[in-house]
Order: structure tokens, then C-alpha cells, then sequence
């Protein structure tokens, strides 16, 4: 029987051998130590390289290369070609881009749509009638006052322009006893059944910066008035909604979200899966208070897990609704609706103190701004912001250390996109709301301020601006987005706004290069992420898509088209797409 003194000596390798592991070796220990041969063994162990067809690295010190190493859930090495005993070769084929980011998206809300009733692209009421009474068949137990039917996707524009209303949802009387909210396209409003409307006072009160359009029908901060009665889905239902999302988000090659609006309680259930092994997107989440547009920093707990998957250092403030329903605040009224120029959901006064209260505790901060007056106000309110927290620097050079921005940035006045330029403010864009938009923007907007104020991406190019598609809002495709921000053309259709192929204001389309900046190495820089996230370079974080061909090479048709053949996230292969002779691939 070997002596205690024995085991002690040879367990030293394993030891050594599970430190590295878990931590990987720092590069100065190899400089002290160079000639130590079994470091470099133990190393290579743990080091997986990669080769490929073509590597796209968006990388300035390498930007092409074949091959890469992983070790720790980084890139340890990339380079053009090499064969050593040192290293363990796995090559392949296909044709690999950094791992995606959405800019923003709504993590929980889309994992809930993937199990609600899915409402988008439906053109009548019947229509949504249809997928209601087909939902319910399928799952008996929603409408109980306990567990509520969901649903998202409706817009009044399909129903020959007018509001839709509470007895629309009895559908023959088979839905009158049940409880049904169901949210809007782009869930600025809800439409509630009566039995939830029931539940709220009579007469309804006036909310500032809500509307209540038509009898059921709640905005902006007049859905407060239901969600308040809204059954709380359980921590298990939310867990799984959440992995069914990333799930959804993997097969897409998304590895990386900027989680738009995300309660202290989710936040809390956040920190507690983020070691999951199946937790396989990373997320930045944006703080939003449990009452929206109020500073509680008590609640709101800062993140940056070990494993960089989870990061919490922004809060989300809103300035006004959506310009679908008139709800995204205008300087002057709508062109189709001249009794109305929308509503702010915060004052200018409160808004520029929450920055600056924000951004003094810390945080970065990102205002959702539609209109051209929400976007002002946000200017102002980041600009007074800046002026205060930097004495002596000018608003630019401040603006380097807080990255403050704007989520959407959709409607700006010509002189406040040079003040956007000035101070360096960040705009966060979802290509597709501009070619969801489309069919009514000039409408709404009328020619003069669609043409220079509306959905602008070109002309924001050097500000950097991050690109997202909104999701559930929008489909969570980024070679969607990328084929919208190329061709401003749907990507359902591939047509514009006029049934052509031109595109829809085509001054403002951006290259496949910025586009691809745009969902990769930009929403890096806005989360304080660059040279982890969005590049394949050594110290970065080993995420990477592979695809059947190079991105460059396909026109955008075929882009519109593109599948991902695998997600990788942290060195581990997360989504395989089954091949002609492979079974379906699922999670394990």
C-alpha cells in the first residue's frame, strides 16, 4: 500500500492539472518559466484549437485566419495555418464569424411568446380569432384567473384601422369567461378580455403618459392598471422560458443579448442560473425599475459573473410609447392624426435627474427614445448629465467613460442628430422596425420628416450604432436584420414599401460590414465589452458561428436565407443544425 507521503507527491499533477483547468495559466507564468516542458503539456492539454475553411476574425490585428485555440472559454491563439505535436487539431469545414449579439431584446418576453398565442402576421380580426380558438384547444388550462391567455402580435392596422375592443374577444361566447391579455406588435398596448376588465375600477382613471384608446384597450403607462392584477408566473415557468429563449436564440447563432428592461426580481433568478450549464447566451441586462422611470438603486445589485455570461451595469428609462398606436412623442402633431402628438412617459425635469442620479451610482444609461421629442429630451437629459459628472472635460470626452445611449433612436430632428454627433451619443437600432414600419411611417410622418428625420443608419455610421431586432417585437434573425439594414426591403418579402425592389429610402442603407459591425463589435463597445465580446482575438471570450459559406460571398437574397450550421459559446458547441444525415439535434 503506497504511504501517505506518496499519495500527497502524485496527487501534486492532478491538483495542478484542475487549477488550470478552472483559471488557465497566466502568460507570465510561461515568460518566467519558459522552459518548463510539462506546463506547456498541461496547457495543450486543456487547449482545443479549431480550424476552418475561412475565419472572418473582424479582428484589425488578424483580420483573416483559419485557425484558432480555445482554452479556459477564451481564444488563446488564432492564426493563419500551423501543425505542431502541441496541438490537438480538430479541423472542419464551413466558414466561421465572431458570435452574434442582438443589441436589444427581451430575454424573458420571448421565451413567454414561444408558449402564448402567436398573433404576429395576422391580417383580420378573424384571423386573430383563428389562432386564439386554435391556441386554447391546444392548452385547456389558459384563461383561469390563475394562469392567464397570452398572446402578442395584433395590430389595429389590420383591422381596417380601428381599435379593436373587449367584446371582440368573446368569439362566439367561447372565450367570455376567460382571462385574456393579449399585447400589441410592438407591446406599447394590451387588449384584455372582459373578465379582465372586470377586475379594475370603474370609471378607469386617467394615467399620465397612457392611453386608453378603445374599451379594453391599454398603453403605455395605462397597461399599468392591469399588469398590476397580471398572475405572477412562477420562478419555475420563468426558468423555463428562459432557456427556451436562449434555445430559440443559439439556433440563430445569438450568443450574446443586450437584455432591454429587466426587473430586480428577474435579475435576481438571472444571477442564480447564470451557472446552469445550459445558460448559453451571454446577457448585459438593462435595469428597469419595478416602477418604471424611478431610481432604486437599492434593488439593482451590479453583476459581472466569472464566467461572462452574466453583466449588470445599466438601467433602461423611457421617454415615450410607440409610434404605431401615436404613442412615440412628436414636436409637432401627427400627419394623420394632427389632434395628437403623442405622450411622454416622463417629464423633461424627472428624466434629466434619473440620468443623473444613475449615472452617478454608476450605471450607464439608456433611454428609449421614438419620437423627435423624446429624442431631444434625451439629449438634453444626457448632455446636462455629462456637463455635471465631468467638470472640465467637454460632453464628448465624458461620454467615452459612460457610453450613455438610445434605444431606438428612431425619429431625430435634424439638429439633434448633430447634437448626437457632438456628444457622441450611442444609437441602438433595430433595422427591421424600419421595414415593419414601412407601410404607414409616411403616413403617420408625413414625406418631409420620414425623408430626414426617420430611421436613419447611414447617417448615424459614425457614431457607431448598435444594431438589434427588438425581439419578441421582431424576429430574433440577425441575418433578418442584417438583409434589412442592406437593402431597407422586407425580409419576409424582399420588397419595399411600394411593392418594388429600390428600398425604402435606400440614401440609408449601410454596407454587410457594418451591418455585421453592427451586431458583433459595436454592442461590445456599448456593454464595455470590447476585445471580449463580438472579435476572435486572443483574451476574448471563444464564441463563434460557423456557416456554409462566407458571409462576404452570398448576395443578399441568400443572406435573408442564411441557416447557421453551429453556435459555439465558450469553447462548447451549444447548437448543431442536423444534417441530411443527422437526427434532429436537441439540447442536452
Amino acid at each position: 500500500m503506497p504511504s501517505i507521503s506518496t499519495l500527497f507527491w502524485a496527487s501534486i499533477p492532478v491538483i495542478l492539472a484542475a487549477a488550470i483547468y478552472q483559471v488557465g495559466i497566466p502568460d507570465a507564468a510561461f515568460k518566467l518559466v519558459p522552459e518548463l516542458l510539462f506546463i506547456k503539456i498541461i496547457r495543450n492539454f486543456f487547449t482545443t484549437t479549431h480550424c476552418y475553411k475561412t475565419v472572418n476574425t473582424l479582428s484589425s490585428s488578424l483580420p483573416r485566419a483559419e485557425c484558432f485555440s480555445v482554452s479556459g472559454g477564451k481564444f488563446s491563439r488564432v492564426f493563419v495555418d500551423e501543425t505542431s505535436f502541441e496541438i490537438t487539431k480538430e479541423a472542419r469545414s464551413g466558414h466561421v464569424i465572431p458570435g452574434l449579439w442582438d443589441g436589444h431584446g427581451h430575454l424573458l418576453q420571448y421565451g413567454e411568446l414561444l408558449h402564448s398565442a402567436n398573433l404576429f402576421g395576422t391580417e383580420s380580426m378573424d384571423e386573430v380569432k383563428e389562432r386564439l380558438v386554435e391556441y386554447r384547444a391546444a392548452h385547456e388550462d389558459a384563461g383561469s384567473s390563475e394562469q392567464w391567455l397570452r398572446g402578442v402580435g395584433w395590430d389595429q392596422a389590420n383591422f381596417d384601422g380601428m381599435w379593436p375592443v373587449t367584446s371582440d374577444l368573446e368569439i362566439g361566447g367561447s372565450f367570455k369567461d376567460l382571462y385574456v391579455m393579449l399585447d400589441r406588435v410592438d407591446v406599447h398596448c394590451i387588449w384584455v378580455s372582459q373578465k379582465v376588465l372586470s377586475l379594475l375600477p370603474s370609471p378607469l382613471p386617467s394615467v399620465p403618459g397612457g392611453e386608453i384608446p378603445a374599451e379594453g384597450v391599454f398603453c403605455d403607462n395605462a397597461m399599468d392598471l392591469v399588469m398590476k392584477h397580471y398572475p405572477k408566473p412562477t420562478k419555475e415557468r420563468k426558468t423555463k422560458w428562459i432557456k427556451d429563449a436562449m434555445w430559440e436564440l443559439n439556433k440563430l447563432g445569438v450568443v450574446g443579448i443586450h437584455d432591454a428592461g429587466v426587473f430586480p426580481l428577474e435579475v435576481k433568478l438571472y444571477e442564480e442560473l447564470v451557472g446552469d450549464d445550459d445558460w448559453n447566451v451571454r446577457v448585459y441586462a438593462m435595469i428597469e425599475c419595478e416602477t418604471r422611470n424611478t431610481f432604486c438603486p437599492t434593488n439593482a445589485a451590479k453583476i459581472s459573473a466569472t464566467n461572462g455570461k452574466l453583466h449588470v451595469s445599466s438601467v433602461k428609462l423611457f421617454g415615450d410609447g410607440a409610434l404605431g398606436s401615436w404613442g412615440s412623442a412628436m414636436i409637432e402633431p401627427y400627419s394623420d392624426k394632427q389632434t395628437s402628438s403623442g405622450s411622454l412617459l416622463v417629464n423633461a425635469t424627472t428624466l434629466a435627474r434619473l440620468t443623473h442620479d444613475w449615472a452617478t451610482a454608476g450605471y450607464q444609461v439608456n433611454i428609449h427614445a421614438i419620437g423627435d421629442l423624446a429624442n431631444r429630451l434625451a439629449i438634453d437629459a444626457f448632455e446636462s448629465a455629462l456637463k455635471a459628472l465631468c467638470p472640465g472635460l467637454s460632453p464628448h470626452e465624458c461620454q467615452t467613460k459612460h457610453r450613455f445611449r438610445i434605444e431606438h433612436a428612431q425619429i431625430i430632428h435634424p439638429d439633434d442628430q448633430k447634437r448626437m454627433a457632438k456628444i457622441g451619443i450611442i444609437p441602438s437600432i433595430q433595422p427591421t422596425h424600419a421595414t415593419s414600419d414601412m407601410p404607414y411611417a409616411e403616413d403617420r410622418l408625413g414625406r418631409q420628416r420620414t425623408e430626414t428625420e426617420a430611421y436613419r443608419m447611414r447617417s448615424l455610421l459614425p457614431l457607431n450604432p448598435v444594431l438589434g431586432s427588438d425581439f419578441p417585437v421582431e424576429p430574433a434573425n440577425i441575418f433578418e436584420g442584417i438583409y434589412a439594414a442592406g437593402t431597407r426591403r422586407s425580409p419576409l418579402t424582399g420588397l419595399d414599401a411600394s411593392g418594388g425592389t429600390a428600398g425604402w429610402y435606400p440614401s440609408e442603407t449601410i454596407t454587410l460590414e457594418d451591418a455585421l459591425e453592427g451586431f458583433t463589435k459595436n454592442p461590445a463597445y456599448a456593454s464595455f465589452l470590447e476585445g471580449k465580446a463580438g472579435v476572435i482575438e486572443a483574451g476574448a471570450y471563444a464564441d463563434w458561428v460557423v456557416l456554409d459559406e462566407p458571409l462576404e460571398s452570398l448576395d443578399y437574397e441568400s443572406i435573408r436565407k442564411v441557416k447557421v450550421r453551429e453556435t459555439w459559446v465558450a469553447g462548447k458547441r451549444v447548437y448543431k443544425r442536423p444534417g441530411p444525415v443527422d437526427l434532429p439535434w436537441k439540447k442536452d
